[in-house]
């Protein structure tokens, strides 16, 4: 079936219904973390390097998981999300410029950080193929992408479910369990360094590097 919606239309009832449910996101992930995600947070923000960009920071959850040495920046599109990030980040006496901002329309000049990170957003933001290619442009050559989400599952049983429950998620808040977004990594000019499944493969997690500049050569 063709979605008649455009990115804007699915952008605003995105932000309606994240609006409507920052304050049971944490139980909601809590639970996702304990059954299907493991340690995947301190997995993906333990290798963050230097200045590093949070792309849908939410609420923060990632915050206690990164390297104390590094220079965080956190972008979010629900002005109710990122107010709990702004609390919990008061809270543990973390520093972090948390910004109001679009995953696909990133505000932030070319090549403006070393780090990317991006966990469990992917599955909700409505052009996956734009919204890699903007973390793709703010980072340096040789910057590190750390993605993690849900995906696909690997059992055809699951995918099934994970249908099933699209059917609901996508047109209530936009959000997807059959995407991939590690498929549209090299088109978008990242090399995948490491990449792990886990959980009946619903779960994947992964680096991927921004191919340095080579000698000579002019971007």
């Amino acid at each position: 079936m063709i979605d008649p919606m455009t990115d804007t239309d699915h952008q605003r009832r995105s932000l309606r219904y994240w609006n409507k449910h920052a304050a049971s996101y944490d139980k909601q992930m809590g639970f996702f973390d304990r059954v299907l995600f493991a340690d995947t947070r301190a997995w993906i923000c333990q290798q963050a390097e230097t200045a590093v960009l949070e792309v849908a920071i939410g609420t923060g959850l990632n915050l206690e998981h990164y390297p104390l040495e590094i220079t965080l920046t956190g972008i979010e599109q629900s002005p109710a999300m990122l107010e709990l990030a702004h609390r919990r980040a008061e809270e543990m006496g973390v520093a972090v410029d948390l910004l109001l901002g679009d995953a696909l329309a990133l505000p932030f000049t070319d090549a403006s950080f070393d780090t990317v990170v991006c966990t469990f957003s992917l599955c909700e933001i409505p052009d996956v193929e734009r919204a890699v290619s903007e973390m793709h442009r703010v980072l340096r050559p040789g910057g590190l992408l750390l993605l993690a989400d849900h995906v696909a599952s690997t059992a055809w049983g699951l995918r099934i479910v994970q249908r099933g429950l699209e059917l609901i998620t996508i047109p209530l808040g936009g959000e997807h369990f059959l995407r991939r977004p590690s498929q549209h990594l090299p088109a978008a000019g990242f090399e995948i360094e490491q990449q792990q499944r886990f959980t009946a493969g619903i779960v994947e997690r992964l680096t991927a590097r921004k191919p340095a500049q080579r000698p000579g050569v002019t971007p």
